[in-house]
């Protein structure tokens, strides 16, 4: 068995464990599910299944102007990425 090193005492509890003797390992950091557990009370995420959502009480709003605003360069990136997909769809444009 090695004596100790000088300063540093046995059984630290200071969040450093010693590991093989050559370099100390420092604690983990918690997880976020864990930061969020001490913040809020109770374990996230949520053990078990979700809760079912009844969808009849959700409400739906269009409140989009019709026609919808859409500039040049939204177009000209759409049909950058989209391009052979719209062709294949749409036929080829003239």
């Amino acid at each position: 068995m090695r004596p100790a090193k000088a300063g540093v005492p046995r059984g630290r509890t200071d969040g450093v464990e010693s590991g093989n003797g050559s370099h100390p390992r420092r604690a983990r950091p918690p997880t976020a599910s864990e930061e969020l557990e001490v913040l809020l009370g109770y374990p996230w995420p949520f053990l078990g299944r979700p809760p079912k959502h009844d969808l009849s009480t959700w409400t739906v709003t269009d409140d989009w102007p019709n026609p919808v605003p859409v500039m040049e360069a939204e177009i000209d990136v759409f049909e950058q990425w989209f391009g052979d997909l719209f062709d294949e769809l749409f036929g080829p444009g003239d």
